[in-house]
């Protein structure tokens, strides 16, 4: 049986969804008013373009091992630049919010003409307030969308984009009638409410909310709770916004064995099911459905990272590709307000290291994600990530 079984039974230790670990402590968005205007630097794309890029160097180890892949990977997209010069200027933040807002104002004074990064949620919200005057577009490696908007864009995969792709799916395949079972904390709430959006705004229908305290007494008490939700509102799916980390093994074994059998119950969850590899031996997530990057476009970024600096990147690193990426195909346009928001949020979006993404008017960033389920223990893609969005652009 799956080994967090064991740690299951006695009281969990929930650990907050692996791609949100880094940014829920956030302070309050840098302002609204640039989304869709003009207001920026002045670029001329006939000379290399000042670039700053934010990194957590001087923190911890882990943080300073993630700052140089972030490095790396901003220094593999400029290699695949066509036509355009970057300058990229580097500067350390050591994880701090107060060192993020004094590296941004320095380069922009030094000439950056946009900031990408920095990484925590908090850091990226004190470097958007420190350059928002200036007109200078902040791209952030947060996915917390409390520090988007304004000048700040988050660029992580955040619940509403995963919600959001995940119920459109659930909608067009009759698994419309969706129950949210939710943790209590905060990546809990923040998750079922980003659920709760993607099901207004796909025409789906609620069929509740279950939630639970983090321990296993309160997990196994939400089973029957779950049961009593799904046969009073016809729920035909639940949508599981907890990990493979902490009480997803624990509902995958009980909710099947309380009457909920994956044949009739479409199990959906917010957070990839294929981390760790282990995850996907257990019986109840068999047919479940979650989103992940394009897995194409993921494997070759590995691989050219991997020819480049002899091992594989941190996904987080992708990123900073992907800000270089962006920055690399407005600038090319040759327009003198290509970094402007306006620009930025123009419809086709970009490809990346995870395949295509498009920031959007409120600063939160959709990526182009597949549906995967689990087949005899193994993932299998049953909706393509997209390899383009609708609109104007590039």
């Amino acid at each position: 049986m799956f080994a967090v079984f064991d740690t299951l039974r006695k009281p969990l230790r929930l650990l907050i969804l692996p791609f949100v670990a880094f940014v829920l402590a956030a302070c309050d968005p840098a302002g609204l008013t640039n989304i869709g205007s003009n207001k920026g630097p002045k670029v001329d794309a006939s000379k290399p373009v000042p670039v700053a890029l934010l990194i957590p160097r001087g923190g911890s180890a882990s943080d300073n091992l993630l700052a140089q892949e972030l490095e790396n990977a901003a220094r593999l997209a400029i290699r695949d630049l066509s036509g355009v010069q970057i300058d990229l200027r580097v500067y350390g933040t050591g994880g701090s919010a107060a060192l993020a807002g004094t590296a941004a104002s320095q380069a922009v004074a030094e000439g950056a003409q946009i900031i990408i990064g920095p990484l925590y949620g908090e850091a990226a919200n004190a470097a958007g307030n420190a350059v928002a005057a200036q007109g200078i577009n902040v791209l952030s490696f947060s996915n917390n969308p409390s520090i988007a908007g304004g000048n700040v864009f988050a660029m992580g995969q955040g619940f509403g984009d995963t919600s959001n792709r995940l119920v459109r799916y659930a909608k067009a395949t009759g698994k419309d009638k969706i129950l949210i079972l939710h943790g209590n904390d905060v990546a809990g709430q923040l998750g079922r409410n980003a659920i709760l959006t993607a099901i207004a705004a796909n025409g789906a229908t609620s069929a509740g909310a279950v939630d639970y305290s983090l321990s296993q007494e309160s997990v196994i008490a939400a089973v029957p709770r779950v049961k009593a939700a799904v046969d009073a509102n016809g729920a035909n799916a639940i949508f599981l916004t907890t990990s493979s980390a902490s009480a997803l093994p624990l509902f995958a074994q009980l909710l099947p064995e309380a009457g909920l059998p994956v044949a009739t119950t479409q199990y959906i969850g917010l957070t990839r099911w294929d981390i760790p590899a282990q995850t996907l031996a257990l019986p109840g997530v068999q047919g479940g459905w979650f989103a992940l990057p394009d897995p194409s476009a993921t494997a070759a970024f590995s691989q050219r990272y991997s020819a480049a600096y002899g091992k594989k990147p941190n996904p987080i690193a992708g990123l900073a590709f992907d800000g270089i990426a962006a920055v690399g195909a407005l600038v090319k346009s040759g327009k003198s307000n290509s970094l402007s928001a306006a620009r930025l949020t123009q419809g086709a979006g970009f490809r990346g290291a995870s395949g295509v993404f498009r920031f959007k008017a409120d600063g939160t960033t959709e990526h182009g994600l597949a549906i995967a389920t689990v087949r005899n223990k193994s993932v299998v893609i049953i909706d393509p990530a997209p390899k383009g969005f609708g609109g104007a652009g590039f």
